[in-house]
């Protein structure tokens, strides 16, 4: 299990690393979506596979949706690929940032610490993840309504953004 989450990690970071390094968002599409994939199989490692589900669903259902509409709009004629040379520097510079990081703290990160969920109480009555979407719903549904409202004002505002000088359904291209 600890070799899979490790995996899942080493993704996470590559991915975030993808996103970071390359402009056009057409190919850091391929980012994200790694990064949500992998930000999953984290939630599901430690004990939260409905979350996961939640996490998965919502983003890529509905997020990518919104970043797919604002890169037709925001379309280059030549955007930059994985090899070009400005996009290698980049991604040379964040791994040797991460590295530089992950050399300061590795001496306080231990595999005996990776428990799961389910593994500190093994009588518990309800899973990690139940637990959690009932709080999600009880108390914290202001905050739930809080998060919505603030996901249909960055939609207002992406929609805006990348709208440009174009009155209409047409724009010249």
């Amino acid at each position: 299990m600890a070799y899979l989450m490790s995996l899942f990690l080493v993704g996470l970071v590559l991915g975030l690393v993808a996103v970071a390094s390359n402009p056009s968002p057409y190919f850091a599409a391929l980012g994200l979506v790694v990064v949500a994939g992998m930000g999953c199989g984290i939630l599901v490692g430690h004990g939260g596979p409905f979350l996961s589900l939640v996490l998965f669903l919502i983003y890529l259902g509905g997020m990518l949706v919104v970043f797919a509409y604002s890169a037709a709009l925001a379309a280059e004629p030549f955007p930059e690929g994985w090899g070009s040379r400005p996009v290698l520097m980049y991604t040379a510079l964040y791994v040797v940032g991460v590295g530089v990081v992950l050399g300061g703290v590795w001496g306080g990160w231990y595999e005996a610490s990776w428990v799961t969920a389910e593994e500190h109480g093994k009588f518990s009555v309800l899973r990690g993840d139940a637990e959690g979407v009932a709080e999600m719903y009880a108390p914290g549904g202001m905050l739930l309504m809080l998060s919505a409202w603030t996901l249909l004002i960055t939609l207002f505002v992406v929609l805006e953004l990348t709208r440009g000088l174009g009155r209409g359904a047409l724009r010249a291209v």
